[in-house]
């Protein structure tokens, strides 16, 4: 082989190695584009599936941290739903952020998508939902948000770096955009999808407002 072939081979071999490496690095766009809809809502830059993914029913969450109802329904109806449906497998949920109350309530959803980089959005999640008081008032600032990260026992140095960064102030965003899309003007409101059917539900609702709609589609 002379000198200018073996050039030529390790070029090409360097380009395809760049190649392979580009398209396995995994960014903010290729983590978060998954392709997800359920009816005719994007859910692709939405919260983790919590429960089964092949749920008949798919129950698609607009929340706001710092929204009083849906603390409300969060303690109140959320739990029969998760005992009766999603542990069961009949249905599953995704939170999609209508972040809309004050300023921190756009920075408490972007830190459960730092703790969703860590595994722990669900958790993230919950503890908000389990510490929320009064819009504004200092409950979920960013000092706050951070203790509740090193509460559950997250690498801070990633945490922070992730947070301070406003790394997933455009997925937030995208939500917002998303239940604007979908004239979804309050929170909670929520989008029941299954059996090539979607309904709406508005409020904080009763469980058995919930059962009616579930038993509809199953």
């Amino acid at each position: 082989m002379n000198k200018k072939a073996l050039i030529l081979g390790v070029i090409v071999i360097a380009i395809a190695i760049t190649i392979i490496a580009s398209s396995s690095t995994p960014s903010e766009t290729v983590n978060l584009d998954m392709g997800r809809t359920h009816g005719s809502i994007s859910t692709t830059m939405g919260s983790p599936i919590f429960g089964n993914p092949d749920a008949p029913i798919t129950i698609v969450e607009f929340g706001d941290y710092q929204c009083e109802m849906c603390y409300r329904w969060f303690h109140a109806s959320k739990p029969q739903i998760v005992e009766n449906y999603i542990d069961t497998g009949k249905a599953n949920l995704i939170f999609i952020d209508l972040a809309f109350l004050g300023k921190d309530s756009l920075k408490a959803a972007q830190a459960t998508y730092c703790a969703e980089d860590q595994g722990k959005y669900w958790e993230f999640h919950n503890m908000l939902y389990n510490s929320q008081e009064n819009v504004d008032d200092g409950w979920a600032n960013s000092e706050r948000l951070k203790a509740f990260a090193f509460s559950l026992g997250l690498d801070m140095d990633l945490f922070d770096s992730c947070f301070d960064s406003g790394k997933y102030s455009k997925r937030v965003q995208y939500n917002i955009d998303q239940a604007k899309k979908h004239n979804v003007h309050s929170t909670p409101t929520f989008i029941i999808v299954g059996d090539n059917q979607q309904k709406q539900v508005s409020g904080a609702q009763p469980y058995d407002v919930f059962v009616n709609v579930f038993d509809s589609m199953i």
